[in-house]
């Protein structure tokens, strides 16, 4: 899995340059971990950290979520949501 923003822990001002869909899955991590996560349709993202810990967030259209999840799992997940890198 592809980390960009590893090394950086301060200062990530600037404004995303790529962004991509993403598809949630209980089995497969994301391809890149995103420097945060869009919420295109409002619902509940339930987002897997490095640390294997799962916890769900409700977000509603718009919401920007400055989290860098390895995975958004499929069972608890609604709406549709974008990663931004």
């Amino acid at each position: 899995m592809a980390d960009q923003f590893e090394t950086i822990f301060v200062g990530l001002d600037a404004p995303a340059s790529v962004h991509f869909a993403i598809t949630p899955s209980n089995s497969v991590n994301l391809a890149t971990v995103p420097r945060a996560i869009f919420c295109q349709v409002g619902g509940t993202v339930v987002i897997r950290d490095k640390a294997g810990t799962n916890l769900s967030y409700t977000l509603t259209a718009g919401a920007i979520l400055p989290f860098r999840g390895v995975r958004i799992l499929a069972t608890g997940t609604t709406g549709t949501y974008y990663g931004w890198t």
